[in-house]
C-alpha cells in the first residue's frame, strides 16, 4: 500500500475569484471538533459521565516559511469577512494542484489569528489560524484547477520596525541593531448559534481585532547612520514607556547602510509599548525585549 507523504496535503485559500495554494507551507493541521456537555443527572445510577454532542466546530492552522503575503493575509483579518477554505491532496508543479481527492472538504471560514515573524539572517515564518463557521462539506470539482503561488523567501533583515516619537509625528527611527521581530494579529470570535440554525454547526461573528508586535534587539549605542535615517536605541525605547501614550509605527522593507533606509511599507498603525525587558547576561552580548499592543486599527499598504 502506498503511503501519501504530508507535502501532498494543502491548504487553499479562495477569496473572491482569487484561489491560491498557502506557499511554502511545512505543516497544516485539521481539527474538527464535536462540542459536548454532560447529560448525567441525578437519576441516574454511578458517578460516570455521559456526554452528548449539542454542537461541531472546526479549525485549520498552517505554518509557512514564505511572508510575501503578509499584507494580503492582514487585509483578510481586517476584512472581518468569512471566504471559502479548501483541504484537498495536491500534485504537480511545486504540489500546488488540486486533484479533488475523496478527502477534499471545504467550508467559510475566518482568518482568526497570525503571526508573521521576521528573523535575523534566517527565513522567516508565519502561522496563521483559520475558524470555521458553518458547515463543511465534501469539495466541488472534477478537474484540476492550478492554484500554484510562486515563493519568495523574505529574508529578516530586509524588514525592519520603525518607531515615532509620539502619535502624530511619522515613523523614522528603526530599532538599532534588531534580532527578531513579530507580528500578532487576532480577531476574536463569537459563537452566533441560535434555536433558527440549520444543523449542529457552530456559527462564528467577529468582535474585535487585536494586534501586538514584539522585538528583540542588542543593546548598544553609536547607532545613528545619518541624519535622516535615525536609529531607535534602547534610550529612545525607554522615552516611548516614559510617555506611556500611543506612538505610530510601522513595518518597512529597507535598503542602503546597514538596511536601514525604509523603502514599501507593509503595515503601520499605532501602538502602545506595554512591556520593555532589559536583559544582562554574565558573558554575553546584553539586549532587550519591547512588547507593543495595537492601539485602534492598523492600515495595511497596497
Amino acid at each position: 500500500m502506498a503511503t501519501l507523504k504530508g507535502q501532498n496535503f494543502r491548504v487553499i485559500t479562495e477569496i473572491g475569484s482569487s484561489v491560491t495554494c498557502i506557499a511554502a507551507s511545512t505543516n497544516c493541521v485539521i481539527t474538527l471538533q464535536n462540542n459536548t456537555e454532560d447529560a448525567a443527572t441525578k437519576d441516574d445510577v454511578g458517578m460516570a459521565a455521559k456526554p452528548v454532542t449539542v454542537s461541531k466546530s472546526w479549525q485549520v492552522q498552517v505554518d509557512s516559511l514564505d511572508v510575501s503575503d503578509t499584507a494580503a493575509l492582514l487585509t483578510a483579518i481586517k476584512n472581518k469577512t468569512p471566504f471559502t477554505l479548501i483541504w484537498d491532496e495536491v500534485s504537480t508543479t511545486d504540489n500546488q494542484t488540486r486533484v479533488f481527492n475523496t478527502v477534499a472538504r471545504q467550508g467559510l471560514a475566518f482568518l482568526s489569528d497570525g503571526s508573521f515573524t521576521f528573523n535575523d539572517r534566517e527565513n522567516s515564518t508565519k502561522q496563521i489560524t483559520f475558524t470555521g463557521t458553518g458547515a463543511i462539506e465534501a469539495a466541488d470539482g472534477s478537474a484540476q484547477t492550478t492554484v500554484y503561488s510562486p515563493v519568495s523567501y523574505t529574508k529578516g533583515q530586509f524588514v525592519r520596525f520603525f518607531l515615532g516619537s509620539d502619535n502624530s509625528a511619522a515613523p523614522t527611527k528603526v530599532i538599532a541593531a534588531a534580532k527578531q521581530l513579530t507580528l500578532h494579529v487576532s480577531l476574536s470570535l463569537e459563537n452566533a448559534t441560535t434555536k433558527d440554525t440549520t444543523g449542529e454547526w457552530e456559527i462564528q461573528e467577529p468582535t474585535t481585532l487585536n494586534y501586538d508586535i514584539s522585538t528583540n534587539a542588542l543593546i548598544r549605542s553609536g547607532e545613528t547612520i545619518t541624519a535622516t535615517v535615525q536609529a531607535q536605541t534602547v534610550a529612545d525605547v525607554e522615552s516611548v514607556y516614559e510617555a506611556g501614550t500611543p506612538v505610530k509605527w510601522k513595518i518597512a522593507n529597507v535598503s542602503g547602510a546597514n538596511n536601514r533606509t525604509a523603502s514599501s511599507t507593509i503595515v503601520s498603525g499605532s501602538v502602545v509599548l506595554q512591556t520593555l525587558t532589559l536583559n544582562g547576561p554574565n558573558r554575553a552580548n546584553a539586549d532587550y525585549s519591547a512588547q507593543f499592543a495595537g492601539y485602534g486599527e492598523y492600515t495595511v499598504s497596497a
